[in-house]
């Protein structure tokens, strides 16, 4: 398994803007993909000294196969729909290899 993440810090200006973009329409969209399995969302909990909020955006997918499709077939398309918070954020992506999982 792997997992996609995206981090992100966006400015307060447009922050409650772009959660509201997140959760119903970029979060969606990465899922209709269908190379990711699950999304998950969360807000990193530091106080950022360049200022607005910073989240981490965690994609799943079954293999690596899987994430070289989606930048081949689906990351520039959906990546150009952020243009209205162009300007406004700064993200970085990282590719993790799942080695264990262990659930209570």
């Amino acid at each position: 398994m792997y997992i996609y993440n995206v981090t992100i810090n966006i400015q307060e200006d447009v922050h409650d803007e772009w959660v509201n973009w997140m959760k119903r329409e970029h979060i969606p969209d990465m899922l209709k993909t269908d190379k990711f399995t699950k999304a998950l969302m969360t807000r990193v909990l530091v106080e950022e000294q360049m200022g607005g909020m910073t989240y981490s955006i965690q994609y799943t997918l079954e293999s690596k196969e899987m994430l070289d499709r989606y930048y081949k077939e689906n990351a520039a398309e959906l990546r150009a729909k952020s243009t209205p918070f162009a300007g406004k954020f700064v993200a970085f992506r990282t590719e993790l290899e799942v080695v264990s999982e262990q659930i209570k």
